[in-house]
C-alpha cells in the first residue's frame, strides 16, 4: 500500500512500519510530499520521522489505537460491512438531538449509546448530533481538544464503533451529524508543527496560534481539513457536520475556507447522490454565513442561533448578567425579534462587546430552517460555572413553554440530551489531561474565570476530578413514560412532522406591549403557538384573524372562541392549527433550490 506524508521542510523522511524503518521518496513535483510503498494490513502500526526527529503518528492517520502520542494504525474502511442502506436525510424539516458519547450513558461508548437510539426514534427527532469524537487526551473530555482530525477516539469504540453507531441509527431511520473542530487542535500530543506550517503566528485565537489558512503553505493545510471533513461524510456515512466556532477561522484569502468547504461538500453530495449539509457555530451574526455562494455568501447550509437562545433563556429565567444584559431589558420583545428576524443584534449596540454587532438577515430570500433554535446546548449548559440546566430553577410549565417555542417555531430545532424529560443532571466542564502542567493550567484558568464573577472557589467543580465527569453522566429515568414533559415533547414533535412545511419563512409574532404580562403569540407556517410565561396569572390571548383548531395544550385549555380569544393558565402553552384562509406565512413556494440547500 502507499504511505504518504506532507513534510515540506524535511530533508529526509522515514516510514516506521511494524518495527522496520523504510526511507521515503520526495515527490518529483517538489511540493513537499513524501511517499513509500510497503506491504501492510488492517491494524498495522506505523509512523513517520522527519530528519532525525522522533517517530510521530501520521497527520492523516485514520486510527490511533493507543491514543494521542501513539503510533497510527492502518485502517481498511472496506472491511466494515454496512447492514442498512441509507438514502440520506437533508436538513430542511429535521429536528437535531445533540449528545455527548462519553456521558450519554454510564459506559460512555458508541455501542452503549446505540442501545438508546430507540428512545430517540420514538421521541421523533431526525438527526443525532454527536459532539466531537476525534482523539483527545485521556478517556473522558468534551472532545474540543482533539489532535487527530481524521481519527476516532478509541475509548468510545474507535472507527468501527462509530460505524456501528451510525449503522444502528440508520436502522432506526435516524441521520447522524458530527461536530468537528477546524479552528484549533489540542495542545497535548499535537505533532503537526513537526511536519509543516499547519499553524501561523500571523493570527491568534483563544487557543493560541491560529490554523494556517492563508499564509505560505496554506493550500495543503486547507486541503488537510477539507479532506478530513469529506472523509467523515463519505467513510462513516454521515449526513452533516457541525463546524465549531467558525468565527475563529482566521482567513484573509479571497475565497474563504468555508466557501471552499461548502462547495466541496455539495460536490460530494452529488457524487454520493444523497443530501449532505454543514451547520456553523458563529458569534458574528453575519447573514453571509448561510447565504449561497452564487450570491457571494459562504454557502454554509445553516448556523446556530445563540441570540434566540439568549432571548428565550432571559425571558424564562430573568438572568441579566454578561451577554444576557441587552436581552434582559425587554426579554419578550427580544424573543419576538429573534423569531421574526433571526438575530437580536443585527447592527445594534452590544454592551457585552462594547460596540455595534451583527447585520440583518434578508427575510425575503432566507428560509428560517437555516437557523438552528434551541433552549439548551452543550455550550449554554456546560459553560455555566456549575453546569446547571434550565430544569433546575424552572418549573415544568416554563420548560413546556420553551419546548413549544423551539419545536413549533420557524427554526430547525435542536434538543440537548435529556431535556425532553426535564433532566436535572448537571453537565459540567471535565478533562482528563495526562500532562500535569496542562491539567493544572486548565484547573487554574477555570477558577480564575469564575471567581472573577463572584463564585466561591470551593463551589466550582474540578475539571480533572473524575467525579466531575461522573456527575455529568445522564441519569436516565426508570419509567420515562411517566414523565409528563416527555409526553409533551413527543406530542409537539408529532405536530411539527404533520403540519409544518419544510420551507418555512420566519415567524410573525405578537408580543404584549406590557412586558409584565409575559404573553407571546407566534404564527409559524400554519401553526400558532401561544404562551403565557407568567407564573401567577392566567391570561386572555388574542390569536388574530381566522379560525383555529386546538392541537395541544400544556394545561386544561378550552378552544378559542369565535373572536380568536384563548385563555391560558399560568406558565402554559397551546399549539393551534390556523384555518387555510390565506393568512399566515406558510412555506416557501417557488424556491425549491433554497429549500433543498
Amino acid at each position: 500500500m502507499l504511505f504518504e506524508v506532507w513534510a515540506p521542510r524535511a530533508g529526509a523522511v522515514t516510514l516506521q512500519l511494524a518495527g522496520r524503518r523504510l526511507p521515503m521518496r520526495p515527490d518529483v513535483t517538489g511540493d513537499g510530499w513524501w511517499w513509500a510503498e510497503a506491504e501492510a494490513e488492517d491494524g498495522t502500526r506505523y509512523g513517520f520521522a522527519a530528519d532525525d526527529g522522533p517517530v510521530l503518528p501520521d497527520p492523516r492517520g485514520r486510527r490511533l489505537p493507543d491514543g494521542p502520542g501513539g503510533p497510527s494504525a492502518v485502517l481498511d474502511h472496506a472491511a466494515f460491512v454496512w447492514q442498512h442502506p441509507w438514502p440520506g436525510r437533508g436538513l430542511p424539516g429535521t429536528v437535531l438531538y445533540e449528545l455527548h458519547i462519553g456521558t450519554f450513558t454510564r459506559e460512555g461508548t458508541f455501542d452503549a449509546a446505540a442501545g438508546r437510539l430507540g428512545h430517540l426514534a420514538a421521541l421523533g427527532v431526525g438527526h443525532v448530533q454527536l459532539m466531537p469524537v476525534c482523539p483527545f487526551p485521556g478517556t473522558h473530555g468534551w472532545g474540543y481538544d482533539g489532535i487527530a482530525p481524521w481519527a476516532v477516539h478509541e475509548p468510545y469504540g474507535g472507527p468501527a464503533g462509530l460505524k456501528r453507531f451510525v449503522d444502528a441509527a440508520h436502522a432506526r431511520g435516524l441521520g447522524v451529524v458530527l461536530d468537528v473542530v477546524h479552528n484549533h487542535l489540542g495542545p497535548w500530543g499535537n505533532s503537526l508543527p513537526a511536519f509543516g506550517p499547519y499553524f501561523t503566528d500571523r493570527h491568534h485565537t483563544p487557543w493560541g496560534s491560529a490554523v494556517n489558512l492563508d499564509g505560505p503553505g496554506s493550500d495543503e493545510v486547507r486541503a488537510y481539513f477539507l479532506g478530513s471533513a469529506l472523509a467523515f461524510l463519505r467513510d462513516y456515512r454521515l449526513d452533516g457536520l457541525r463546524l465549531d466556532a467558525v468565527h475563529a477561522l482566521a482567513d484573509t484569502r479571497a475565497q474563504h475556507f468555508l466557501t471552499e468547504l461548502s462547495e466541496a461538500v455539495d460536490r460530494l453530495a452529488q457524487e454520493l447522490r444523497r443530501p449532505l449539509f454543514l451547520i456553523a457555530e458563529s458569534d458574528r451574526n453575519d447573514p453571509r454565513t448561510t447565504v449561497g455562494r452564487e450570491a457571494n455568501g459562504l454557502g454554509v447550509h445553516a448556523q446556530w442561533n445563540d441570540d434566540f437562545h439568549h432571548a428565550l433563556h432571559t425571558a424564562l429565567t430573568g438572568e441579566s448578567h454578561g451577554y444576557y444584559a441587552d436581552f434582559a431589558k425587554a426579554p419578550l420583545a427580544a424573543l419576538g425579534k429573534t423569531l421574526t428576524a433571526a438575530f437580536f443584534h443585527d447592527g445594534s449596540y452590544s454592551s457585552f462587546r462594547g460596540r455595534g454587532h451583527g447585520s440583518p438577515v434578508d427575510r425575503d430570500t432566507t428560509l428560517a430552517h437555516r437557523f438552528v433554535g434551541y433552549a439548551q446546548s452543550h455550550d449554554q449548559v456546560g459553560n455555566r460555572a456549575l453546569g446547571d440546566r434550565p430544569a433546575v430553577p424552572l418549573t415544568e410549565g416554563a420548560l413546556a413553554c420553551a419546548a413549544a417555542l423551539v419545536l413549533c417555531g420557524p427554526f430547525t430545532p435542536m434538543l440537548f440530551m435529556g431535556e425532553e424529560w426535564g433532566a436535572t443532571t448537571p453537565w459540567q466542564y471535565f478533562t482528563d489531561h495526562q500532562d500535569p502542567a496542562l491539567a493544572e493550567a486548565v484547573r487554574a484558568g477555570r477558577l480564575e474565570e469564575f471567581t472573577a464573577h463572584g463564585w466561591d472557589a470551593a463551589e466550582l467543580p474540578d475539571p480533572q476530578d473524575p467525579a466531575t465527569r461522573d456527575r455529568s453522566v445522564l441519569r436516565w429515568p426508570e419509567q420515562p413514560e411517566q414523565h409528563r414533559l416527555l409526553t409533551w415533547y413527543r406530542e409537539l414533535l408529532a405536530i411539527r412532522r404533520e403540519h409544518l412545511p419544510r420551507g418555512l419563512r420566519f415567524a410573525d409574532v405578537t408580543v404584549d406591549s406590557d412586558e409584565e404580562a409575559r404573553r407571546l403569540v407566534v404564527h409559524s407556517g400554519p401553526l400558532t403557538v401561544a404562551v403565557n410565561l407568567s407564573p401567577e396569572s392566567g391570561a386572555e390571548v388574542t390569536l388574530g384573524r381566522g379560525g383555529f383548531e386546538l392541537l395541544a395544550a400544556r394545561s386544561r385549555c378550552p378552544p378559542p372562541d369565535g373572536s380568536g380569544l384563548l385563555h391560558l393558565a399560568p406558565e402554559s402553552a397551546a399549539v393551534l392549527l390556523r384555518a387555510a384562509d390565506g393568512t399566515g406565512n406558510g412555506g416557501a413556494p417557488g424556491n425549491d433550490e433554497e429549500e433543498r440547500r
